[in-house]
């Protein structure tokens, strides 16, 4: 067995992040190790918020937060008994039983109960948050200082949960068993993805004790629920705000009481500059015991620096950014084992409604004019076929991944195929818009898109357009604060199949609805989405949202995204990637280290 990996401290380092109670189980060999380099940092503990929401959390918490269900291999949505069990108890009125296992444990040695439940439902049904309360001074607070307090008399959970979806449906105050362990829901209207409307649960007695000041772990947890069930609005003012960004890594004062784990992981250490170490957690009893003691993941941002940290064994595994440059580096390695394919997440180009830099898409005929200079074919075939090969393709729908049912159909009838200049002249004409300002905003540390950025800038000023560089490495606390810029290239990462994945960005005031788009028709469409089971019914009612969107001209899907994984299976096997995030570390506890 090789010796496990130290990751070298830096000036901000977190050491030991998790003081755990209780006795150690058997669990993997303790030198066993498995080193895996990554652009993506992790910033929150909290991937439901819209700041929160970055791959890079979504990859730790994968592996610390347990859930009642998640997606298998092949993408069926596969229960999870070990942490507890998910049951409709009727179908009219939609009634739904959570109840966590006997052995369901925080890594602190508090148990998982239906206080943890309880908060899930409270931040993420939004039946508490304060009617009528705009949250954009706030949101725009918290941007800028990466923390804001909500006034003490204001509720709000930054999920985007909305009361037509979901468990928005389920506003009722839901009913705890008195044994502690279970909660039971009632929907006002059925549900179709009732399964998995519930996120991992977060730790509610950390919330007690960060947000109400409650020292004992049983009485911080006690306290948020007498808060929910009370609806005390003073208290409930400052859990929602602690939940918002309490969680976030800029604002934990103390990680090792924060970031306590009901799954197979424990964050370990934390190191800002160098990556996060994870070590397996002798308090699970679940189903995925980990065969790995100790993971690291190793920051590095250029992809070119983790194929060569792979060449050399300074990690095992890598997903860098599919570029031509990193697939011809990695062909030339014939003793690395490497994955290219497609993944859910896609590449889009938004486009602003209001509150924009320069207002310049306040007037559809100039959206629709910007729209038809997006070199879409071009941006494909120079940054994505020489990855790909023929697989290489525009994406053409907002809502459906190419290859699945119900794409086709819609993509038929897609806009924007190829670049008008000429078009587009006309319609700034009939505008009466002159060179109108459009500051892009991207990820100015990501090669692929500052290319983007390039081809789009070149060809929208052949138009008459007049494109600002706004791009910046901190271009994600920027998504969706008002004033920024006009539009955004970035990508939406899948970690679902439901029709909320979609809803999550385009229904109004939804989570991930960054640009300000609202539409009562696309709203009308998921809202009657979420009472049909039938597969048949939601493709054609997602086929019409695509229709809307193209109609609003709301931004301009472009690519699926490529992906390469390439590993040293000389010193790890079970790496097997899928398509919905995590795309990696989904089953992490299935790999196995050796020399």
């Amino acid at each position: 067995m090789r010796q496990a990996r130290k990751i070298i401290a830096g000036g901000a380092l977190i050491a030991g992040v998790l003081g755990l109670a209780g006795c150690a189980q058997t669990g993997p060999d303790a030198e066993s190790s498995v080193a895996i380099g990554t652009s993506d940092r992790f910033t929150s503990y909290n991937t439901t918020t819209p700041s929160g929401s970055a791959s890079g959390n979504a990859d730790i918490t994968a592996l610390t937060l347990s859930n009642f269900t998640a997606y298998d291999e092949s993408l069926e949505v596969a229960p999870d008994t070990s942490f507890g069990t998910v049951e409709k108890i009727a179908d009219d009125p939609l009634v739904v039983r959570y109840t966590v296992s006997d052995t369901a444990t925080w890594s602190d040695g508090t148990p998982v109960d239906a206080a943890d439940l309880l908060l899930d439902w409270a931040a993420h049904s939004g039946a508490l948050n304060t009617e009528d309360f705009d949250p954009a001074d706030y949101r725009a607070a918290t941007s800028e200082g990466g923390a804001a307090e909500l006034p003490d008399d204001v509720v709000f959970f930054d999920s985007g949960a909305r009361p037509d979806s979901g468990l928005g449906l389920a506003s009722e105050m839901p009913q705890l068993s008195d044994d502690g362990r279970s909660m039971t829901l009632t929907y006002s209207q059925p549900v179709a993805d009732w399964r998995i409307a519930l996120p991992p649960p977060l730790p509610a007695h950390v919330v007690g004790q960060k947000a109400l000041g409650v020292e004992s772990s049983e009485e911080a947890a006690h306290a948020v629920i007498d808060a929910v069930t009370h609806k005390d609005s003073e208290a409930l003012s400052k859990i929602s705000s602690f939940w918002n960004t309490g969680f976030a890594l800029d604002n934990v004062d103390s990680p090792q009481s924060t970031y306590v784990s009901s799954g197979p992981y424990v964050i370990d250490e934390i190191d800002p500059v160098e990556g996060v170490t994870l070590s397996a957690n002798p308090e699970y009893d679940g189903a995925h015991a980990p065969s790995i003691a100790t993971v690291h993941l190793r920051y590095l941002d250029d992809p070119a620096a983790q194929v060569t940290a792979l060449e050399n064994g300074d990690v095992d595994v890598i997903a860098p950014q599919a570029t031509p440059a990193v697939a011809e580096q990695l062909a030339a390695l014939d003793d690395k084992k490497t994955f290219t394919g497609l993944v859910a997440s896609f590449e889009h180009i938004d486009l602003q409604f209001g509150a924009s830099a320069n207002g310049t898409f306040d007037d559809p005929l100039v959206r629709e004019a910007f729209l038809k200079t997006v070199p879409r074919q071009a941006i494909v075939e120079k940054l994505i076929k020489p990855i790909v090969g023929s697989g290489a393709h525009t994406r053409d729908s907002f809502v459906f991944t190419p290859g699945t049912p119900g794409y086709d159909e819609s993509a038929s009838d897609a806009a924007f195929s190829s670049v008008d200049i000429a078009g587009a002249k006309a319609l700034l004409e009939k505008a009466g818009a002159v060179e109108p300002e459009v500051c892009v905003l991207y990820a100015a540390n990501n090669p692929r898109r500052a290319a983007e950025f390039d081809l789009i800038a070149e060809s929208a000023a052949k138009a008459g357009f007049s494109i600002t560089d706004c791009g910046t490495d901190q271009w994600r606390q920027l998504l969706g604060v008002p004033g920024k810029y006009d539009a955004a290239i970035f990508a939406w990462e899948s970690s679902s199949l439901g029709a909320v994945d979609s809803e999550s960005r385009y229904a109004t005031k939804a989570r991930n609805n960054l640009n300000g788009y609202s539409s009562e028709t696309v709203d009308a469409l998921f809202r009657d989405m979420s009472e049909t089971a039938d597969a048949g019914e939601r493709s054609e009612l997602l086929a019409d949202v695509d229709s809307e969107l193209r109609a609003d001209f709301y931004g301009a899907p472009l690519y699926q995204f490529p992906s390469i994984t390439a590993f040293d299976p000389d010193h790890v096997t079970g790496v097997t990637p899928r398509v919905i995030a995590p795309t990696l570390t989904w089953n992490l506890w299935e790999w196995r280290s050796f020399e």
